[in-house]
C-alpha cells in the first residue's frame, strides 16, 4: 500500500512540473492545438519521467500538508520554467513589434494563424519564420531533454530555490530585450538615418508634403530590411538555444 501511495504521488508531483511548464510554454497555448493532445502530451511526459526518475523523499513520513506543499513547489518550478522559455522565445516578437511601429504598421492587424487571435503582419511572420527554423534544428527534443534535465537537478519532491528561479527569470526577460533590439538595430539606424534626410529636405524644400511622402518610404526601407534580416534567422537560432542552455534548467 505504502508503495502505491509512493507511485501516485510520485506520478502526481511529475504530472503538476510538466503540466505547469506546458501552460506557461508558448507553444502549447495556442488554440490551433487541441485541447486533447495537450493533455495525452503531458500524461505521456509525465508517465515517461516518472518511471524514470527517483522520488526525492519518503512518502511514508509526509503528512497531507507536506504533500500540499510540494505539489505547490513543483508548479512554481514547472511556471518559472516555462516562463523563462516564453520570455526568451519572445525576443523575435518583440523585434518584430519594434520594425513594424518604425515601419507605420503598428495599426495594421492580421488573423494570427498560431493563436487564433488579431495580431501584427510582421511580428506574426517573423515569429512562424523562427519557429520553422526552432523546428528544423530540433528545439522540440531539446526542449524535452531540458524538462528532463530539470528532475536531474531538481529531484521530484525537492524543495527549489527560489532565488535561483527568480535569477534566471530576470536573466531571460533581460536577454529578450537585449536580443530584441540587437535583431531590430539594422531597421531601427535605417530609421533614424532616414528621418535626418527628411528633416533636411523639409527645409531645403518647405512645400513637400513630409508625411504623404515617408509613409511609402518607412515601408519600403522595412521591407529592404527584413529581407536582409532573414539570412542571418539561422544564426540567430543557434544563438536562442545557446541561451536557453545557459538558463535551463534553472
Amino acid at each position: 500500500m505504502e508503495f502505491l501511495v509512493a507511485k501516485l504521488l510520485g506520478l502526481l508531483l511529475v504530472l503538476t512540473r510538466v503540466s505547469a511548464f506546458f501552460v506557461s510554454m508558448p507553444l502549447f497555448e495556442w488554440p490551433a492545438i487541441p485541447a486533447a493532445v495537450k493533455v495525452a502530451m503531458a500524461m505521456l511526459l509525465t508517465i515517461f519521467f516518472a518511471m524514470v526518475m527517483p522520488l526525492g523523499f519518503n512518502p511514508g513520513d509526509m503528512s497531507l500538508l507536506q504533500a500540499g506543499l510540494l505539489i505547490c513547489y513543483e508548479a512554481i518550478y514547472g511556471f518559472a520554467l516555462g516562463l523563462a522559455t516564453t520570455m526568451l522565445f519572445s525576443t523575435v516578437k518583440l523585434a518584430g513589434t519594434i520594425i513594424e511601429q518604425e515601419m507605420g504598421l503598428s495599426m495594421a492587424e492580421v488573423l494570427d494563424p498560431l493563436t487564433g487571435e488579431p495580431g501584427q503582419a510582421i511580428s506574426t511572420f517573423l515569429e512562424m519564420v523562427f519557429i520553422l527554423l526552432l523546428l528544423s534544428a530540433n528545439f522540440h527534443h531539446w526542449l524535452l531533454a531540458a524538462l528532463g534535465s530539470s528532475f536531474e537537478c531538481f529531484p521530484i519532491g525537492s524543495i527549489p530555490d527560489i532565488t535561483m528561479l527568480v535569477t534566471g527569470v530576470i536573466q531571460a526577460g533581460s536577454d529578450m530585450l537585449l536580443y530584441g533590439f540587437k535583431l531590430a538595430a539594422p531597421m531601427l539606424a535605417a530609421s533614424m538615418v532616414l528621418m535626418i534626410v527628411l528633416a533636411i529636405a523639409s527645409k531645403i524644400m518647405p512645400e513637400m508634403d513630409i508625411l504623404f511622402i515617408s509613409l511609402p518610404i518607412k515601408i519600403a526601407l522595412g521591407l529592404v530590411i527584413l529581407a536582409l534580416l532573414l539570412p542571418y534567422f539561422n544564426s540567430y537560432v543557434y544563438e536562442f538555444m545557446r541561451m536557453m542552455k545557459n538558463i535551463l534548467p534553472l
